[in-house]
């Protein structure tokens, strides 16, 4: 595992808490856009193909309503909340990942388990997070 700067969560999940209120904050969703996240490596992910440099394999998990979503953390607490077992993760610029968003139904959800969580839909993802 990555070993994150302890004070970087803390920019991101206020810009979070700041979106909860008032959802075009453009402060707020540019910090949000320059905040490194946690996006957890899929169990049938390979090691090589967990560290390549220039591809990300993005954990999706179904909803029970069938919903795709991809579950991206601001810090490993908040991964753990959600994900207890997740053994593998990668930082990754939340701009760049936007940026490179797959089209169709897929969102993003954003500590999808705590009061200041974010999802987006892909739209969403590439027009207020790909800056």
């Amino acid at each position: 595992m990555n070993t994150p700067d302890k004070n970087r969560p803390a920019a991101a999940q206020a810009a979070l808490d700041t979106l909860a209120v008032d959802a075009a904050d453009s402060d707020a969703l540019d910090t949000l856009a320059g905040s490194e996240v946690l996006v957890p490596v899929p169990d049938d992910v390979t090691e090589e193909e967990a560290t390549n440099p220039t591809t990300v394999a993005l954990p999706v998990l179904e909803q029970p309503d069938g919903e795709q979503t991809v579950p991206v953390f601001t810090s490993e607490t908040e991964m753990s909340d959600l994900l207890p077992f997740v053994s593998r993760y990668r930082l990754v610029p939340l701009g760049a990942l936007a940026s490179q968003w797959p089209t169709g139904d897929l969102t993003l959800s954003i500590d999808a388990a705590s009061p200041h969580g974010l999802t987006l839909n892909s739209d969403g993802v590439r027009t207020l997070l790909a800056r």
